[in-house]
């Protein structure tokens, strides 16, 4: 694989970074009718919270030494009328907003996977597909803490905290005022200690992509594990991931003990002076025991929602570096935002001509040099040459895969890299070397391409390229399950599906890379009649180890260290007993 190489620009860019204030433009406001509600609704379940110690003042200083049971009846109503409210609203709210917060994590998921998709090859052929997984599936779970729970928690407990300090201060500003020093000092370490975490959230995001990425290839290569025996290895390579895992959790924890260690100190010295000086305004007589138990509950109602939101301020840090790796991905530029494809291809003959084209996979290391072909509508143009000449490259340049440095490709005397690539690429059929075929049916795997296709027309596909030959042995016919990427079909068998799966698709431009490549001779005979089908009248680039497979190609390019070094059809190149009489003669003593 080769892997393009990041520019000092791509370095110096500084990364997005997303602000509580732009999450709550973009994620939260959108929400705005739904959240209001939510508030609103956190409001009532906070007031009907503060019921229970205001009544139980209420209960020592009135009810009690009055022995008055009618009020305490009343009392009793009312307490458990506000834990009834406090009930309701706590179930409307986990329905409202907790249920909105995971439709919203669906809705972007969906979002991100819409824009990976929309991204150049150049793209996945630098990310691993299972760090990609990852940042599609769990980068934006962090939402339900800025719509749900942690929204609920966050508004909530804000609320209380300050209607809690107005009821403090209402009835002893001194006990408050002790308690408002070590609460500042604690709201001063948070701060501190947030700025220090999100970063380490960043970093674990990424090494848990890059863990995931490792994991997906090792299990899908897990043939190729055992067969040399390497699974030692490949345990070394996991267990060294999980530890950077472990690492970092070990960074945050400490932050977070940190911010733990010192809500509990802090906490502990205030609850101290307060007992202290609560316990001399009783002894005094300026305080009642009421008062001071209806001070002290009033009091955990402030600090409880205030340790709490250190809890939900980590949740929200880790919630805004998902974001911010989130918007990374949003902020990619996808194939079909380019200005300057402007045209779209209705009809197509699927004429390609290369015009001088050159291609670099890195700078300064070009690949191609100057090629120049021209592939009439409805011919054969077979590429040869040696491995690493250069010709996938030319392959994924006229499937628009690939961009050319310099020159330029034509489709039907239109500049390619002005057409718009949906318009040009349903007209395109790509057979590759290693054909992919997705978990499920066979018969779901060849209709992918166009799946309201009618039977005939799938009867046809499978016919044409012999697929039927074998699934007419299969107990299930074309209903059979062939496992993730078809192992359990042979490699003939796939390429016979990747064909049909072609044929199918009708396109007008097809591209067979190897597609005779993993048949065994009988079925290679098979294979020869289907693709005689599959391109007649179309235009056609085939590349080819097996030369006896492209002696009847319109055009033959023989490609060696980038360029064209012959081109000819079967029997004039023969003639000129060149690069291709070398390879065609090895071939046929082999």
């Amino acid at each position: 694989m080769r892997h393009l190489k990041e520019t000092s620009s791509d370095k110096t860019k500084k990364k997005p970074k997303v602000s509580i204030g732009k999450a709550f433009k973009t994620i939260i406001w959108p929400k705005r009718s739904l959240v209001f509600i939510g508030l609103f609704l956190i409001v009532i379940r906070s007031l009907a919270g503060l019921i229970l110690p205001w009544q139980s003042k209420v209960l020592l200083d009135e009810v009690v030494p009055n022995k008055d049971y009618s009020q305490l009846y009343t009392l009793i109503a009312i307490v458990i009328s506000a834990i009834a409210i406090q009930a309701v609203t706590s179930f409307a709210l986990t329905k409202i907003l907790s249920v909105q917060a995971q439709y919203l994590i669906s809705e972007l998921r969906a979002q991100v996977q819409k824009k990976v998709l929309s991204l150049p090859i150049s793209f996945f052929d630098n990310t691993k597909s299972g760090a990609l997984v990852s940042r599609i599936m769990s980068d934006v779970e962090g939402v339900r803490n800025l719509i749900g729970t942690g929204l609920v928690q966050l508004v909530g407990g804000t609320f209380t905290a300050i209607i809690s300090l107005i009821i403090l201060i209402n009835l002893n500003p001194w006990m408050t005022l002790f308690v408002f020093v070590p609460l500042s000092l604690f709201a001063f370490i948070a701060l501190k200690a947030f700025k220090y975490i999100r970063p380490i959230f960043r970093t674990r995001g990424k090494i848990n992509a890059e863990v995931k990425g490792r994991l997906t290839e090792t299990l899908a290569g897990v043939r190729v594990i055992k067969a040399f025996n390497a699974e030692a290895q490949e345990n070394k390579i996991f267990e060294k991931g999980v530890d950077n895992i472990f690492q970092n959790v070990k960074k945050s924890l400490t932050a977070t003990a940190f911010m733990t260690s010192s809500s509990t100190f802090l906490i502990g010295v205030a609850t101290t002076g307060i007992m202290g000086i609560g316990g001399y305004y009783m002894m005094q007589g300026t305080m009642t025991t009421g008062e001071f138990l209806f001070f002290t509950l009033i009091l955990g109602f402030m600090i409880a929602p205030i340790v709490q939101m250190s809890n939900i301020g980590s949740q929200l840090t880790e919630a805004l570096a998902g974001l911010d790796r989130t918007e990374e991905l949003m902020n990619m530029t996808a194939e079909e935002d380019d200005e300057n494809r402007t045209i779209s291809l209705n009809k197509l003959k699927g004429h390609i001509e290369f015009k001088n084209v050159s291609f670099e996979y890195e700078d300064d290391k070009p690949v191609l040099h100057d090629i120049n072909f021209n592939a009439p509508s409805g011919s054969v143009i077979a590429l040869v040459g040696s491995s690493g000449s250069g010709k996938s490259t030319i392959a994924g340049l006229s499937a628009t895969f690939l961009n050319p440095k310099s020159g330029k490709i034509t489709i039907d005397g239109e500049d390619l890299s002005k057409v718009k690539l949906n318009s040009f690429r349903k007209h395109l059929g790509v057979v590759l070397q290693d054909e992919f075929l997705f978990e499920g049916t066979i018969r779901e795997n060849i209709m992918f391409p166009r799946p309201n296709a009618t039977e005939a027309q799938l009867q046809h596909a499978v016919k044409a390229a012999y697929v039927n030959e074998f699934t007419d042995r299969f107990d299930d016919g074309l209903e059979t399950l062939i496992g993730e990427r078809g192992v359990k079909l042979s490699g003939g068998q796939r390429q016979r599906i990747a064909i049909a799966r072609a044929i199918l698709a009708d396109p007008k431009i097809i591209i067979l890379d190897e597609a005779t490549s993993n048949l065994d001779t009988e079925s290679e005979g098979l294979i020869q009649k289907s693709l005689s089908e599959l391109t007649n009248n179309r235009t056609t680039i085939v590349i080819a180890h097996r030369l006896s497979t492209i002696k009847r190609a319109d055009q033959i390019l023989v490609v060696e260290s980038g360029k064209i070094v012959e081109r000819g059809n079967h029997e004039e190149l023969l003639s000129t007993k060149g690069r291709y009489y070398d390879l065609y003669t090895f071939q046929a003593k082999i």
